[in-house]
């Protein structure tokens, strides 16, 4: 199976998938509420994959340090900036830069980028074909209604020359209305929730369908053992922590994202997702 990697420059973000899901709602762990800024909890609003997980893994470390993590776990992509901003939470654990430069410049919201911490791979899968040189003029793409994931998609389209984006365009805020060269004559359809986008693959709607690499794992696909695409490493859409910026500089917030990127943590990723999730530099 050919895999063709993307190479996007680097940008500032953003979901996950992740960008925008559903509105599902959010289940907690604890009570609403973040407490005094003297307190010793930190509370961090995640995802449940693999957000949540890492944050368990990441309880002890940060227990060494003298703090209590408490997490809160949301199923969507709306509401745990909301619980940021409505100062339910410490920080957030879920989007990648793309999606937090997005929420933050259309909502308003004063949130500081913490850090960078996992990069999770997107992949086009496909029930149809096994190598991209099998497809077929006319094919349809599908892809979610998450808008700044479309680059990303775009990106390892035109890596493997299928099409081409206008000059000067950022491949990280691109839209389908950049392609200026499309030779195979490719259908885009993006309104599917990106939470569904799994469920579209199994149900084998589409020739290739884009899958944020928690929702492939939901299924059991691995972007580098069934991706018939695969995102490259330098990916700009590493997911973040994201705070309230009279946070950015806080004790809370610095444990945080130190023990985040502590080799324990980076060994638990890499036995895992074996490759398909990665701890990024700071």
């Amino acid at each position: 199976m050919k895999k063709t990697w993307i190479k996007l420059g680097v940008a500032a973000l953003a979901v996950l998938t992740l960008a925008g899901c559903g509105n599902s709602g959010s289940t907690k762990d604890s009570a609403s509420g973040s407490g005094s800024k003297d307190d010793k909890v930190i509370k961090v609003g995640a995802s449940p994959t693999p957000h949540a997980e890492i944050l368990e893994e990441a309880k002890p470390l940060l227990k060494e340090k003298g703090y209590d993590l408490e997490i809160v776990t949301f199923q969507d992509y709306i509401l745990p900036n909301k619980a940021l901003a409505e100062k339910e939470i410490d920080a957030n654990y879920f989007q990648h830069i793309p999606y937090f430069t997005k929420e933050v410049k259309e909502k308003g919201y004063d949130f500081t980028n913490a850090g960078a911490i996992h990069l999770e791979k997107m992949a086009l899968y496909s029930q149809k074909i096994k190598d991209i040189k099998d497809l077929e003029d006319g094919a349809t793409i599908l892809v979610s209604n998450s808008q700044t994931d479309w680059g990303r998609v775009i990106g390892m389209l035109q890596e493997a020359g299928l099409v081409k984006v206008k000059d000067g365009v950022d491949l990280t805020t691109a839209t389908f209305d950049d392609i200026s060269e499309n030779p195979k004559k490719l259908v885009f359809k993006y309104d599917i929730d990106p939470a569904m986008m799994a469920t579209t693959y199994q149900n084998k709607e589409g020739d290739l369908v884009a899958i944020n690499a928690n929702f492939a794992e939901g299924i059991g696909l691995n972007p580098e053992k069934d991706g018939i695409l695969v995102e490259d490493n330098n990916s700009p859409y590493a997911n973040i922590i994201a705070v309230r910026t009279e946070d950015k500089d806080s004790e809370k917030t610095k444990a945080l994202v130190d023990v985040l990127h502590d080799q324990k943590i980076v060994d638990f990723v890499n036995e895992k997702w074996k490759g398909t999730i990665t701890v990024v530099n700071q």
